[in-house]
């Protein structure tokens, strides 16, 4: 299904800016499709405000008029419609790179939008799945299928979010020749940066056992990880199968296929692991990032604390 054009209600010459902008995002930061088309919908939010709020279609002229009263109509705007914080939070974050691009190349120097605070998104914190029910929910994972290969796939592919901690997107970008060989690997995570992560032995089996079973010739520069067509696998069907898991086993919402990457990082810390060594695994820049999973570990413990320390028993 091909996602519908996004609009924009603004002039030509803004119209033009907005999409040079993006096109110079996809080049030269490498961003993602979808989040390009996040950003979109944001500076579509933003013309159609400034449409009903300036009386006109916005041109780059108009841009350069704007003071921070009118950046924060916007957001005040914007939350009236029931926007989140994490989502007004990437909202500015829209607007600051297009006007720091739009600086940049001498199209609009307008400095407003340096007085306006940020909303700071609130910090969720990771909720993984328990050992148990992460090896039963891999374990189950290859009874959705009828067909024994699509069912070794899936195996595969859940396995490798578990045993390796990779994102969903860092898996299926994973091309037929970077199926692990040995006991590591390198991956391509956010940025383009690479790491290097051990491979358990149970990994490298469940993805030959799919790969040896896959009725599709998966060519070396081609996907690992393909539909039941032979295309490139959905994230969407991938998603759709770990609901199907939790129906099937009774597992809570948060159980998601980043909700394999969580537990990952969680069993190895419980397991004695130090936050650096884990930083490194789950590709991490900041490790202010990994210490969330000490929140998640710090509430087992003192849940362990209060059912069995003579102390707390009063």
């Amino acid at each position: 299904m091909v996602a519908a054009p996004i609009h924009f209600a603004a002039r030509p010459d803004l119209a033009a800016a907005i999409q040079n902008w993006r096109d110079w995002l996809a080049g030269e930061r490498r961003a993602s499709p979808h989040t390009l088309d996040g950003y979109a919908r944001d500076l579509s939010a933003f013309c159609a405000f400034l449409l009903g709020h300036l009386g006109q279609e916005p041109d780059l002229p108009a841009l350069a008029t704007l003071s921070p009263a009118d950046f924060r109509a916007f957001l005040a705007a914007r939350q009236n419609d029931g926007l989140g914080r994490s989502s007004m939070a990437r909202l500015m974050s829209t607007l600051r790179g297009f006007f720091k691009y739009l600086d940049r190349f001498d199209l609009v120097h307008n400095p407003a939008l340096g007085a306006v605070k940020s909303p700071r998104p609130p910090k969720s914190v990771p909720k993984p799945l328990a050992a148990d029910e992460a090896l039963e929910a891999l374990a189950t994972a290859g009874e959705l299928h009828d067909e024994p290969w699509l069912a070794a796939r899936d195996v595969a592919l859940f396995t490798l979010l578990y045993g390796c901690g990779l994102r969903l997107g860092e898996a299926l970008g994973m091309n037929k020749r970077d199926a692990p060989k040995g006991d590591t690997m390198v991956i391509t995570g956010k940025g383009r940066k690479q790491r290097m992560v051990p491979v358990l032995a149970v990994v490298r089996e469940a993805i030959a056992d799919y790969v040896g079973q896959c009725p599709y010739p998966l060519a070396a520069d081609g996907p690992l990880f393909v539909g039941a067509r032979g295309g490139k696998l959905n994230p969407g069907v991938v998603q759709r199968q770990m609901r199907r898991l939790r129906l099937l086993l009774g597992l809570p919402e948060t159980a998601t296929p980043h909700a394999l990457r969580h537990s990952f990082a969680t069993h190895l810390l419980a397991g004695g692991g130090d936050l650096r060594t884990i930083q490194e695994l789950l590709g991490h820049s900041s490790l202010s990032t990994t210490q969330r999973y000490t929140k998640v570990d710090a509430a087992r413990l003192k849940g362990v604390y209060d059912a069995a320390h003579p102390r707390a028993k009063g």
